[in-house]
């Protein structure tokens, strides 16, 4: 109880400053319909309500999104192409898809540059310089390059979804096999401990917090990626796909209510890794 009342304060809080924000923002559009209605007088109730219940507003007011939620998750059939449901899901496997392709890669890339030290210095560089290209360039041309190969559907967006995904694996391994004390090394080395049986018992242990640490950052980043690979390509559905064709239409509910499809989707699957996390080190450190 003590903890949920500082959530509820900032919830209300945001819910408040949300609604002064829309009301002074679409105040302009509604004084425009009033005019084009011929109604020269009204009050300023009818302004602020008008402003917060528009079709298109320019900031949609939280009902109207909770409205907009409810209609597109609960009240439209999960096979219509207009239910979130269908584009959640759409979304959700090419994340899956790409955030377990760039964590096998960003594990796969974090064990050779602990175990070889010139990969260090080699490899390490080019992973960081990876991520400076902005990914909203980068999509449309490694969908345009493997629609060449004819890899269309899901393989493209998930492609870019471990392209973003596989780099805070990487790093965040990096400094998780490294993490062991050198006296804990030392002591592996006078047991003539192999390098595989160093790794196994000593580095890949000690990693495991940065594991869990670095997969919430990926599959938020994965789901990012997938739903920027959506918008270059909006024909196979997806929360991208809806986010595109609101901008199109000029539908800022639309828009609004598939972010928060999106965000739901991302707080999901960061949760969920952190409760696997969670009983993963409480069984570790009993069994240690």
């Amino acid at each position: 109880m003590k903890s949920a009342l500082p959530i509820a304060t900032v919830v209300l809080a945001i819910l408040a400053i949300w609604y002064v924000a829309a009301a002074l923002m679409n105040a302009s559009l509604q004084r425009d319909l009033f005019a084009n209605s011929g109604q020269a007088h009204y009050s300023t109730q009818e302004l602020i309500v008008g402003s917060l219940n528009m079709e298109r507003p320019k900031l949609p007011a939280p009902h109207q999104v909770a409205s907009e939620l409810y209609k597109l998750v609960f009240a439209t059939p999960p096979t219509s192409k207009r239910s979130l449901v269908y584009h959640g899901v759409i979304t959700l496997e090419e994340t899956l898809i790409g955030f377990a392709i760039g964590s096998a890669l960003g594990i796969g890339l974090a064990v050779l540059i602990v175990s070889m030290r010139w990969l260090d210095r080699s490899m390490m560089p080019w992973i960081v310089a990876s991520q400076t290209v902005p990914i909203i360039a980068l999509a449309p041309m490694i969908v345009v390059i493997l629609n060449q190969f004819n890899i269309t559907g899901i393989a493209p967006k998930a492609a870019i979804a471990a392209y973003l995904s596989f780099f805070p694996v990487t790093v965040g391994m990096v400094k998780g096999f490294r993490s062991p004390d050198p006296l804990q090394l030392d002591l592996m080395r006078t047991y003539s401990a192999t390098r595989a049986q160093t790794f196994l018992k000593l580095r890949a242990p000690a990693g495991a917090p940065f594991f869990f640490a670095s997969m919430k950052i990926a599959a938020a980043a994965a789901l990012v990626g997938a739903v920027v690979a959506e918008v270059t390509k909006s024909e196979d559905g997806g929360l991208g796909a809806r986010l595109l064709a609101g901008s199109y239409y000029g539908q800022t509910v639309q828009i609004w209510a598939a972010l928060f499809v999106a965000a739901a989707l991302s707080a999901a699957l960061v949760g969920l890794i952190g409760v696997i996390g969670r009983i993963a080190q409480r069984r570790m450190a009993f069994s240690s």
